[in-house]
């Protein structure tokens, strides 16, 4: 399978002309066009200004991941509990289970049936109400970011209003090391840097980011970046295509010529986890080059005294050895860094889905206070937020960790004090349902099961709680194998474009976005998001202390937002005025943050011990043909969080997603031949019959499709984010003959 010579170019302007010409065309483009937020990343698009226009005003900001969200929406109604089984359902992949089509009524499946049934709405508010009579304790929920604000703060004020706190959701799993680490180092634990900011920086460090695939949009920033002469230093054990070359549609003459735009104008491919060792080596050289500016740490930082201290001490030895990279590399990232006017550091998941996410925050935060970058227009941190509106559901409070704020506000809504048990986030989740702790779980949409490492053991515990709720558009792998013990009910829930009501989402640089309303093409009995819970939270709270069921409207809900959410005062008006707006004192343009003592804190980072299994430890002889791996668990470029559009990654060279991903003398050294048929084994299983493609991985590195591949390993957990390593799992690859 070929790989082409850049990310996106004609190939994607070849799949939207194709799905224009289906049947579902008009309504395809009609759903491009309207005033709703994208499907997809949290790069934000639509709003006022139209389904193709971002928060800056440019046009032409759509992309193929966008296309691939409506066109799946617009599926027609499933019928899949009339035409299989449970066991046959458990026998579809990802992608067979969202190409079943959208949901159109509720369905329950009860106890130990083999086959889902409809249900009476009737008796699905029945059966809720019931469910969530248990003690708060044993009551949870767990969302996705693809619903709106309002859904997400009905959401949150219901269960604490039980006296609930376990609101898990996707974020634990991914972001939750930036949340924490940025709140601890600057007070706010969300992008610093506007889409205006970006604008105006002359450097960004991307570092575990496959933005091409899961963020196109933004490779339109960094070709405008270039093209006026600023510096692009991308941080990853894998070379993507698309950071190295894009060709974007948004850029029709200058880009889409063969070969595509320059990206990446430095490419550094560290070993897996040692981000911390990189970043420390960066601040060393920084020092001995006199780059550093020690009047800003000085004026607006705690506790730099101690972080210079230690990259001054630390040998190049150790931090070549922790990383992977020479010496001279290092202080070529730390030149550009050190010389450029404005540096905008930017990262995703392969910085923070590790056991040490929020090191890696404090090493990156650190180099930024070094050569004063933040708290400057063009300059500070920039987490990449994966789906649409997961900041907006931290905003609205659907977190374990509640702003002391927020809390106040809430006590007085609610006219009680909110519990002060701390709640399970995703992970703690997971363990406390295996434990029996759980009766009754909300899921307002996401893939808890698929999402989480050890799908034995997701399945396991899911399995042991009583009532499982869905509010889902689609089928995913979690309604098949994410089972309760006694009733699993779907509820067919609208998507963002067919409310009925005007809702609002949060973009990942802090942008609030008004959605407009719509309607469905299903002819079935669907609710709405906000319909469903205002109707749950009425029958279990009745009016008290709030009436619940006028938070059906959700220009009410909005208005309760802007008396309790800080920096969302905005919203109580946007109804009446459509201004879109910035959220307040998250954007730092002057170096004065919401801490204590108004100056940034910041930390020492130690090099982690990044220790490689043998193959004794996986019960194999060292003298048996394998290879250890360490094994960087990602997406396809055609995927969205667990749901697979493409089998097929053209440009990984990957023709299915049973592949892994290797470097071709790692592979040669063991005795193996491209396209050989392996077993990958983890610690908590193994997969077979899996096909070596060989790729532009770091040596002793590997690459293979989440979330299949999470089923064969128990992640380790950054202790203080809550968060998976996906990004470093060690596994064996061995001769399925063995």
């Amino acid at each position: 399978m070929d790989s082409p010579q850049s990310g996106c170019g004609l190939p994607i302007v070849q799949y939207w002309a194709a799905q224009t010409l289906t049947s579902q065309g008009p309504k395809l483009w009609q759903t491009l066009l309207h005033k709703s937020a994208c499907l997809s990343c949290a790069w934000g698009t639509g709003g006022q200004k139209g389904g193709f226009t971002n928060e800056d005003g440019e046009v032409l900001q759509r992309c193929a991941k966008s296309v691939e969200a409506i066109a799946s929406e617009l599926q027609p109604a499933t019928k899949f509990h009339e035409q299989f089984t449970l066991p046959e359902l458990q026998q579809l992949d990802s992608q067979a289970a969202n190409n079943l089509g959208r949901f159109s009524q509720p369905l329950i499946l009860r106890g130990e049936s083999d086959r889902y049934e409809p249900l009476s709405w009737k008796a699905v508010y029945q059966l809720t109400a019931g469910a969530f009579r248990p003690e708060p304790a044993r009551l949870a929920s767990y969302s996705s970011g693809r619903s709106s604000n309002e859904a997400a703060y009905l959401l949150q004020l219901m269960m604490r209003a039980m006296g609930s706190n376990n609101l898990a959701d996707c974020s634990d799993l991914c972001h939750a090391a930036s949340s924490v680490g940025l709140k601890e180092m600057f007070g706010t634990g969300t992008s610093m840097v506007s889409l205006e900011g970006l604008k105006e920086a002359d450097c960004v460090v991307l570092i575990g980011s496959n933005a091409p695939a899961n963020h196109p949009r933004l490779m339109n920033e960094l070709i405008q970046l270039r093209d006026r002469g600023g510096q692009v230093i991308v941080v990853n054990p894998t070379i993507e295509i698309g950071l190295v070359k894009f060709s974007s549609p948004a850029y029709p003459v200058k880009s889409m010529l063969p070969g595509g735009s320059e990206i990446a104008s430095l490419y550094l491919q560290p070993i897996p986890g040692s981000d911390v060792a990189l970043f420390v080596g960066i601040q060393k050289t920084l020092l001995e080059q006199g780059l550093a500016d020690f009047k800003f740490l000085q004026a607006h930082s705690e506790d730099w005294e101690a972080v210079v201290a230690f990259a001054e001490t630390t040998s190049w030895g150790a931090i070549e050895k922790t990383c992977g990279i020479g010496q001279g590399a290092i202080e070529q990232a730390a030149l550009v860094i050190g010389q450029a006017k404005g540096v905008v550091f930017a990262w995703a998941m392969g910085v923070t889905q590790q056991e040490n996410g929020v090191d890696n925050i404090f090493s990156i935060g650190n180099t930024a206070l070094m050569t004063g970058n933040v708290g400057k227009l063009g300059a500070g941190p920039m987490p990449i937020r994966g789906h649409s509106n997961v900041q907006g559901f931290g905003s609205m409070g659907v977190t374990i960790r509640l702003r002391q704020e927020i809390q106040t506000a809430l006590e007085t809504l609610l006219n009680k004090p909110l519990s002060p048990v701390k709640g399970y986030d995703t992970r703690a989740l997971i363990e406390a349902a295996d434990q029996g702790k759980v009766d009754t779980l909300l899921c307002l949409g996401g893939n808890l099961y698929a999402a989480n490492p050890d799908l034995t053991e997701a399945k396991r515990a899911l399995g042991k709680i009583d009532t499982i709720l869905y509010l889902s558009t689609k089928p995913n792998l979690g309604h098949f194998h994410g089972l309760a013990k006694r009733n699993t009910i779907i509820i067919p829930v609208l998507t963002r474009f067919e409310n009925p009501h005007r809702t609002t989402t949060e973009s990942g640089n802090n942008f609030v976005r008004l959605n407009d309303s719509g309607s469905t093409h299903l002819k079935g009995t669907l609710v709405s998001e906000v319909e469903f819970l205002a109707n749950i939270a009425h029958q279990i709270h009745g009016n008290d202390p709030i009436d619940w069921r006028r938070l059906q409207d959700t220009e009410y809900i909005r208005q309760l937002i802007a008396q309790t959410i800080p920096g969302y005062e905005k919203i109580g008006n946007i109804d009446r005025t459509q201004e879109e707006f910035t959220i307040g004192d998250r954007i730092f343009t002057q170096p004065k943050f919401p801490t204590a003592s108004g100056k940034a804190k910041m930390f020492v980072t130690p090099l982690p011990d990044l220790i490689v299994p043998s193959k004794q430890d996986f019960g194999l002889s060292e003298s048996t043909p394998a290879m250890v791996l360490v094994l960087n668990t990602g997406r396809s470029y055609g995927q969205h969080n667990t749901v697979v559009y493409n089998k097929a990654d053209k440009y990984r060279g990957m023709p299915h997603r049973n592949c892994i991903l290797v470097n071709a003398i790692d592979a040669a050294a063991s005795g193996f031949q491209e396209h050989q048929r392996v077993t990958v084994q983890g610690n908590a299983g193994k997969l077979e019959n899996v096909e070596i493609i060989y790729g532009e991985v770091r040596s002793g590195s590997g690459m293979m499709f989440y979330p299949e591949v999470n089923g064969i390993f128990k992640a380790k957990i950054d202790g203080r984010s809550g968060t998976p390593a996906y990004k470093r799992v060690p596994v064996i690859v061995f001769s399925t003959a063995l």
